[in-house]
């Protein structure tokens, strides 16, 4: 199992949006995250001292192939349209790689 957490800005007037798709994520986008071998996953939200509300993604990954996994879920059409509505919400930060949306987050204490 390994874990991945990461981090993106979201817009100030699309926190109550954001928060009702997440209070009803479709039920396929669930069956593909499932599929793709992720479980306890969670997204947190909080404003920082800098004015800007940002959200933080956990997960803990139980494949082998993480890469084919996530390019397995993004050629979904379901999950497609579901970033389609999720992605108008969000600010992605600045400094993020030219191919992420969300950016990773180093992990540097854990304890089972």
């Amino acid at each position: 199992m390994k874990r991945y957490a990461w981090v993106i800005g979201l817009k100030d007037n699309k926190i109550d949006e954001y928060k009702r798709l997440h209070a009803e994520v479709w039920p396929d986008v669930l069956h593909m995250i499932k599929q793709c071998h992720i479980q306890n996953y969670s997204i947190y939200m909080r404003r920082l001292d800098d004015g800007k509300t940002y959200l933080f993604s956990y997960l803990e990954y139980v494949g082998e192939d993480f890469d084919g996994d996530m390019a397995h879920m993004a050629a979904d059409a379901t999950t497609q349209k579901w970033w389609d509505v999720c992605k108008p919400c969000q600010a992605p930060l600045a400094d993020r790689p030219e191919d992420a949306w969300w950016v990773d987050m180093e992990e540097v204490f854990h304890l089972d």
